[in-house]
Parts: C-alpha cells; structure tokens; sequence
C-alpha cells in the first residue's frame, strides 16, 4: 500500500500502555492483545453462591499440606537433571508410535526454537499467510491487502484438527481457528494507516481449512501447494456468513439493521479450541469475544447487567470506526451473535457454518463430543473466565451411524436441541487428604423448558451466565478445554489458573484447592511464593455408570500442576522426582492408547511453554513427561496425535509476543524464514 500524504498512520501500542500487569502468567503484551488483560480487571461472575456446596477446605495441598508450608519447597538446582531424567529408563527400542515411544524430557528452556525429544523432529506445515485458496497472492508483508488477507492463513493458529479426505489415505484435511491479532508485530510502522491496520486485522481472525499430505517421512505432513487441485481449501472470515441454529433463533435480542430476522451472522471472532465430530464435522469456540465492541456514543443501559457479566466493557479495538456493528451505540445486540459454538464442514466448502445457540453462550474454549451409551450425542465445554463454570450438552436425537447421506443430514442437527447442563462439584468431606468428591450436572433448559425461574429459554441460551449464577454451581479456575478420553471414557478438564484463588471473594475449595503456589520467573532462579493458583490443576470427571447422559459424577484431580520440588503438585500419585514441571495446562488432547497430551499458556516456571504426554492409567498414571518446548514468546496450542500415532501435530501462536517487541524491532523471527515472526501448525515425528 502506498500511503496518501497527511494519512494517519499506526501507532504501535507503547509499552506503558500495557500496564505493570503482575496477576497473570503470560506476557502482559498477550494478556493485553488476547482477552484485553482480563485478570486485570475484577471477575465478571460477582454471584455469592459457595464453589464447592459441602465445605470450604482448610486444607490446601493435597496429603494435608497447609498453606505455611507451601513457603518451604525445595529447587531443582540451575542446569541440573530434570526431574525423572537421572532415574530415566535405559534407552528401548525406538518406535514412531508416539503412544510407546520412550523418550528423554526435554529440558525447561528459553531457546526462540521448537525443541522436540530426542530422536524426533518437527517441521512446519502451513503459516500466517501462506496461500490457501486459489488465486491468493504471494505474502508481503509490506503490501498486505484486506482481498488477500481473505485467501491466506491468518494470524494466530490455536485448535487443530485433521480430518479424513474422502478416497485418500495420504491426504487429509488440516482445520485450524485464528484467534487474534498483534498488529505491533505484523505491520511495519509508516506503511499502513490506523483505519487500514483495523481492517487488515479483522480479516487475519477466523478459520483456515488447508488440504495436506504425507511426507515421506512417515508421521511428517506438508501443505498441497497446487491449490486448483484443492476444492476444499476455504477461509472463514468477517464476511462468511453463519447460520443461527436452536431455540433462540429469531429472538429480538439477535436482531441487528442487517439481519432484522435475527437469523444469520456474518463472521466468527476470536476461535480458541475446538473439536472433531463423530460425523465428520469440526466444533470451534468463540472465546473472548467481549473485545471487540466500542463504545461509540455510550454503553446502552439497557444490556448494562448482561454487557458486564460478559465482560463488555466498550474499551474495544476500535474497529467500530470502520465497521459499525462494532460500535454497541449504533448496534447494541451485535455482541449476543458472539461467544458460541461454531460447527463447520471442512468436506464441503460450499457448506454454510453455523452457530449453535443450544449450546449455550459463554467464553467458549472449545467443544468436545462422546457419544454416550444410548446413542446421544454429549458435548463438553468451558467456560474460560476465573470463577465461570464448566457445562455439558445432552442432544435430544441419538446419532445415526449409518454413513448414509440420510444419516449425515440427522446427525448434523443433533446439536438443535437437547439438554443444556452446568456442574456443581462437591468435596467428599474426609480428611484424607485427596482432592476429590461427587457432583451433580443442573439443568439449565432443553429446546422447549428453562428450569430458571425466571427466564425463557432464549434468556438461558443468550445469557448463559448469568442463568448459571441463579443455580449454583461451582466456580472454576479458568475452566478451558474439556475433552473426553476415548479410551477409558472419563472426562478431562484443563484448569488453566486463578490468581485470585484464595481471596475473600474467591475462597479455596476441594476442587480449587490453592490460595498460593511455587513459581519462579526466570530459569535458575529459587521458586518463590505467589498468591493464587498459579499452575493449574487437570481435573479427572468420571460420569456415574458411564451414563454421560446421567446427571451424577464423581471427580477428583489428577495433576495439581508446578515443579514438582514444590509441596503443593501431585501428579496422580506418580513419583514426583520422575516427572517435568508443567505450568499452566490449557489445550487436551488423547492418543489411541489413551494418554493426555497437555499443551501449556504462560508457564511460570521460567521455560518456554510446551506439550507434555500422560498416561491416565496403569502403573506410570500421572507421569507428566515433557515432549517438546516452543519458542520464547510462544504458547503451545493442539495438540493433535494422529496418523496411527505417527505424528503430532501442534499450533505454535504468538511467537516473539513480548513487552516492547515491534516490526522493526523484533523479540523474535521463529519460524525464521522471514525478518518478523509467523505463527505456524507444526508437526512433529521421530526422525530416526
């Protein structure tokens, strides 16, 4: 672009204007650009019911650790063994199976590097803007064009998933979200105006599907780059239009000057995880939404309760100035066609996505499905906010698993209507010490009932949170991703963190045991005390008779995430001299033997964030074994194993993300193909 004299023309955002930022984990450039520093600011859930109904634990490490003691924890000594690695296993015979392979830890680090196992490496398969329509132009960085931005791969991979081409086994098809934007580190100062920068940024958000193939590695992939003969390859932007799905179609609140039936949204924002259907779909999730909307001429009174539960503040990004559905004066229900569970068809590029409203709205990590005994189909989510919730979704119709085109058109409405529940743990009232106890799944509506006194079923399925509050479930530390283990069929939910764990507003419970934890903030330095649930936890959900359509579970939590030489982490009863540290688990994922790969967001242990395997079951349950690091900056999204457990794929975000980092200044040049850093899907598989 070739700028018009007296333009006005970006301004990189000063590092004053990130703020001191000390409660959360991740730089506070991210926090900033990511969820517009949401631990920053008072959590929206003010509701006063208990978080865990039985009692509020005294106790807050797990064997009866008090909280004085937490203050006590030993270190690993600066460049010494990882915990496990001298006790580690003599060298087996090597496998490209990632399920058995045995592997050294890798290292905490700060390297700007993927650093893989040894014996393994990865490669990147696809990045920010790479072409992936037919058509697209070259990348250039310094002629970035809103046209061009439509057919390339946007900024920011998070959720990736891969699924089957139809008559291939050596294709696939690659689905990836594109959560956000940092227009300081994706546009050079003087070229772009600030109108320009707004909009080239709206278009890098949203989905990619890309088609890829087999390396000749076996476990490696690489893009097809001969795009004409991709027919599936589709970008998913804010001009793609959606269509609203469930009860709350048509309702007035859904209503805009463009869509005056209320029944169709152009676009999806800020795409965290995500999840493959059984019949061949991919679920993604619209977490913070809540940022992109400006106050214009004022907040409208009229939404003023339900803008501040979602955390609609009207400090937005701007974009109102260019695009007025942003701007809550001139559009003030725009925000209630955001914050859903979006289903898209990869095979079928022609096919419209849709946004289901029966799965309630909320800050959507993602959506994950079992089908459950009975033939119904289960979804699991959370809600990613301190102190929010996690929920389930009971479909009404059982699927058909027939594979005929009849079946494929009944299963892709199983998500319209059914029973949308939210959970309340409770402690099991021993001392024993454990972190466990039983629960119960509310019920908040179905398709024709609220069982909210006082709201309809679109008020349950709009606002979401606030029909959670009147029931009284319990509060959560971050609840992300919620994935059932197709193995053993529990659920699993990664309990990212909460600063503010431990406050009078938020009391420590069973589930949410921490008031402080171990961290350090920078490799080689002593673990210090920090206030709040600074590690995280992974909590195990076991439904009752393995009926995930039964309304009783029992639960307990297996990792209670941190260095191990802190008092406080347990690692589902494993010896804690033989594991990594992990910090700060955020996306799931399971292999076919049925272990958990983790994936870390702003680990405050002073390394890189990374992806870590676990078995959940056997003699090693609960040995956290770190596979790989990503670079400084970075946070580790997926993780996908797949190709008979040949390869892993993984989403490498933001890399080069840090405080003061700018186009011509760069924090760091990963995958360093070009000048300025490019977040890429990675794969990777044993090379030798």
């Amino acid at each position: 672009m070739t700028p018009a004299l007296g333009t006005r023309f970006l301004p990189i955002t000063p590092v004053a204007s990130v703020g001191a930022h000390t409660r959360a984990s991740r730089d506070p450039m991210t926090c900033l650009l990511r969820c517009g520093s949401a631990c920053d600011h008072p959590e929206p859930n003010r509701s006063e019911h208990a978080h865990v109904q039985d009692e509020i634990a005294k106790v807050v490490g797990r064997r009866g650790v008090l909280r004085s003691a937490l203050l006590g924890g030993t270190v690993l000594a600066a460049g010494g063994a990882l915990a496990g690695e001298a006790a580690a296993a003599p060298a087996r015979a090597q496998s490209r199976d990632l399920t058995r392979s045995w592997f050294r830890p890798v290292r905490p680090n700060k390297r700007h590097a993927v650093v893989t196992a040894t014996g393994f490496t990865s490669s990147v398969v696809v990045r920010w803007g790479d072409k992936v329509v037919a058509g697209a132009p070259t990348f250039d960085a310094y002629r970035q064009t809103v046209e061009a931005a439509k057919t390339q791969f946007g900024y920011n991979c998070d959720y990736v998933g891969l699924v089957p081409l139809a008559g291939r086994t050596d294709e696939a098809l690659l689905v990836v979200n594109h959560e956000y934007t940092n227009e300081n580190l994706m546009f050079p100062t003087g070229v772009y105006t600030a109108d320009e920068v707004k909009r080239l940024a709206m278009y890098n958000h949203g989905m990619s599907v890309v088609r890829v193939r087999q390396g000749r590695t076996p476990g490696s992939w690489k893009q097809v780059k001969v795009l004409s003969r991709c027919p599936e390859n589709r970008r998913l932007h804010l001009d793609t239009r959606f269509r609203l799905t469930g009860p709350a179609v048509g309702d007035p609140r859904l209503r805009t000057k463009a869509d005056p039936r209320g029944t169709t949204v152009r676009g999806t924002l800020n795409n965290c995880a995500g999840g493959m259907t059984p019949w061949g779909t991919v679920l993604s999730g619209e977490e913070n939404f809540n940022q992109y909307f400006d106050a214009g001429a004022g907040v409208p009174a009229e939404y003023a309760a339900e803008y501040a539960r979602y955390g609609i503040t009207g400090a937005g990004k701007g974009w109102g100035t260019v695009e007025p559905r942003f701007d809550l004066s001139q559009e003030p229900h725009e925000p209630h066609r955001f914050g859903w569970v979006v289903e898209v068809d990869p095979s079928n590029a022609s096919s419209v996505p849709r946004k289901h409203t029966m799965l309630g709205r909320f800050k959507h990590e993602g959506a994950n499905i079992i089908i459950a005994k009975n033939g119904r189909a289960v979804a699991y989510m959370g809600d990613d906010e301190r102190g929010d919730y996690l929920y389930k979704f009971v479909s009404r119709e059982k699927m058909d698993p027939s594979g005929t085109r009849a079946a494929r058109r009944h299963n892709l409405g199983l998500l319209t209507a059914g029973t949308l529940y939210v959970a309340r743990l409770s402690g099991d009232g021993s001392a024993d010490g454990q972190h466990d106890g039983t629960g119960r799944w509310i019920p908040l509506c179905d398709e024709n009932t609220s069982y909210v006194p006082g709201m309809s079923v679109a008020d349950v399925l709009l606002f979401t949170r606030l029909a959670s509050d009147k029931v009284g479930p319990t509060k959560m530390d971050r609840p992300e991703d919620v994935e059932p283990n197709p193995v053993n069929k529990k659920i699993y939910a990664a309990l990212t963190n909460n600063s503010n764990r431990g406050t009078e507003a938020m009391p420590v419970d069973e589930a949410n045991p921490l008031a402080t934890s171990m961290v350090r903030s920078a490799l080689g330095e002593p673990l210090t005390a920090a206030s709040g649930n600074r590690n995280g936890y992974v909590l195990e959900l076991t439904e009752d008779g393995d009926r995930h359509t039964g309304r009783a579970f029992s639960w307990d939590l297996m990792l209670v995430c941190g260095d191990p030489a802190a008092a406080e982490t347990w690692f589902g009863g494993f010896d804690k001299s033989k594991v990594s540290p992990i910090s700060c688990p955020d996306n799931l994922s399971f292999d076919s033997r049925g272990n958990l790969w983790i994936s870390t967001d702003g680990n405050v242990l002073g390394s890189n964030d990374g992806i870590f395997r676990v078995p959940t079951s056997g003699p090693e349950r609960g040995r956290v074994v770190q596979f790989l690091t990503v670079p400084a900056g970075a946070e580790a999204c997926g993780p996908l194993v797949t190709d008979g457990d040949r390869s892993l794929f993984f989403a490498v975000q933001h890399p080069g993300e840090i405080t003061g980092a700018t186009f011509e200044e760069q924090a760091s040049t990963w995958p360093h193909t070009d000048d300025f850093p490019r977040p890429s899907v990675c794969v990777a598989y044993r090379d030798r």
